[in-house]
């Protein structure tokens, strides 16, 4: 397989996961107080929109990419 394929395809599957999940998320710790041996702490959730706009590029060009990869045979 030819690496346009490859990362045809992986575009592609990025894309469809980007259409499908819209984002991720994660916790991050923060120190509230930190004072001597006694420290408080919390955990705050972030999440980290992907565009609609980023997941139809992805596919584009995977697409592209795939199509190139099979035309060069």
């Amino acid at each position: 397989m030819k690496p346009a394929t490859i990362i045809g395809i992986v575009l592609i599957l990025l894309g469809i996961v980007g259409f499908a999940t819209g984002g991720f998320s994660f916790t991050r710790q923060d120190k509230v107080v930190d004072a001597g041996p006694i420290e408080i702490s919390r955990d705050k959730k972030e999440t980290v929109p992907i565009s609609p706009i980023l997941s139809t590029i992805a596919l584009v060009a995977g697409a592209g990419l795939v199509a190139v990869g099979a035309k060069a045979r």
